[in-house]
């Protein structure tokens, strides 16, 4: 399969150099040329398969034409070791509790994926001395991180906003040392994002780096994200409860609702999708005037989705040919204050016993907002609630007691770059290291 950039000016382009190169030389996002279609006969027998399986069967239809199939099945039981549990909160209500991997963040799915995919094309290459540049809002960088961890011949650099995540997020991308190094900048997630895509820009240094990102605007790291979205299809389908699904998605920087995007293109019967958005609206926005308007980002406690200036909103047009009416079709949305979700926390664990992350809390309201008669949602809970211990204690008075996977990250010693948000201070440093 080749891939084309939402630019339109590149075409071509290999699996192999999409996910190395990661952005287009016309600072567009890939996408692949087609997408392609699941037999009936899988959907059919979907609830009988494991993760594991229906994870390969939609890895083959996206790059099956471009990996040997022993070596990707390799890099799906590899990157997927842990469960993706779906709990019932109400009759009406499922949690996917995507946060059960390493770093117990949903980006542990793509980031540890892309890891076993990037080094299986430096060894086809025989390459070395790759530089992968991550900008985080905060559970990307720590999702990345280990998984890159000790990898061979890479090199991690996590651009985060200095004082804008939160203190658990922090320690699992800034004590790991080896091959990761933890840049501080003194700005916003916008203005981390604006130099790694920069950085990708610069003539200069790519003729001297081998750069390649692992954001969500490098196929490798999204594009997995579509596996839970079959999955979770499959476990309301073993209890009956498959027909007119309904996916809220916290979203921040759109990745995560890309992919599932590209899942219902696949064929997985989705009836629609609901965009939950917290203070940073520029989506809703979107799909109530057509209007696409960027901002300044603004602090929140679902601070992993403090973006003002979503990149993989030109994958939603790519996919839609930019047609308004028709992305309104798929996808509804809603926003959400500070007050608002920590008022959802608390009356979820009130009502339910069960206990909400800021960024869940943002989809499960929006499921209570926004769902119809005889639909079944499915709201994506993308992290665990001690990595907001704080906020989240706050909120319902009562203490969040902290995993063990956690707590093994806050012995370590944090090790930091501090920079600025100037493109020629970040160019400078990435010449000398």
């Amino acid at each position: 399969m080749l891939y084309n950039s939402t630019n339109r000016s590149v075409s071509g382009i290999s699996l192999q150099q999409t996910v190395v190169k990661g952005l287009a030389d016309d600072k567009g996002l890939f996408m692949p040329n087609q997408i392609n279609k699941l037999p009936h006969s899988f959907f059919e027998t979907i609830d009988t398969l494991t993760f594991h399986e229906i994870a390969y069967v939609v890895a083959n239809a996206f790059f099956g034409d471009d990996i040997e199939a022993d070596a990707l099945k390799r890099i799906v039981t590899g990157a997927l070791d842990f469960d993706i549990p779906l709990i019932k909160v109400n009759d009406s209500c499922y949690s996917l509790e995507l946060f059960h991997g390493p770093t117990l963040a949903f980006k542990d799915v793509g980031a540890r994926f892309m890891s076993r995919l990037l080094a299986y094309f430096i060894q086809k290459q025989s390459q070395s001395d790759v530089k992968v540049l991550v900008a985080t809002s905060g559970d990307t960088g720590s999702a990345v991180a280990n998984g890159f961890l000790g990898v061979p011949g890479i090199q991690v650099f996590v651009l985060y906003p200095k004082g804008l995540v939160s203190t658990i997020q922090e320690v699992q991308f800034t004590t790991l040392g080896q091959n990761i190094t933890a840049l501080e900048v003194d700005g916003t997630f916008d203005d981390c994002q604006r130099l790694v895509k920069s950085a990708f820009m610069d003539s200069e240094l790519n003729d001297r780096l081998n750069l390649t990102s692992a954001n969500s605007i490098n196929v490798a790291r999204f594009l997995p994200q579509s596996f839970y979205y079959f999955y979770a299809y499959a476990q309301l389908k073993k209890v009956g409860k498959a027909d007119n699904m309904v996916i809220a998605v916290p979203s921040g920087n759109f990745g995560n609702l890309t992919a599932g995007l590209f899942a219902k293109r696949m064929g997985l019967p989705v009836k629609r999708f609901i965009a939950a958005n917290n203070r940073n609206d520029i989506f809703l926005h979107y799909l109530n005037t057509g209007k696409y308007e960027p901002r300044k980002s603004v602090a929140t406690i679902a601070n992993a989705m403090d973006v003002g200036d979503p990149s993989n909103f030109a994958r939603i047009l790519d996919l839609y040919d930019g047609s308004h009416e028709a992305i309104k079709h798929d996808i509804s949305g809603f926003a959400y204050t500070d007050e608002q979700i920590a008022n959802s926390i608390r009356t979820c664990w009130q009502s339910h016993n069960y206990l909400l992350d800021p960024h869940g809390a943002c989809a499960y309201q929006a499921l209570q907002d926004g769902l119809e008669a005889n639909e079944v949602g499915v709201f994506l809970e993308t992290a665990h609630p001690a990595k907001f211990k704080e906020i989240v204690e706050n909120i319902i008075g009562t203490e969040v007691p902290v995993p063990e996977k956690l707590q093994a990250f806050m012995k370590g010693k944090k090790s930091t770059v501090s920079m600025n948000s100037d493109f020629e201070s970040f160019k400078t440093y990435l010449k000398t290291v």
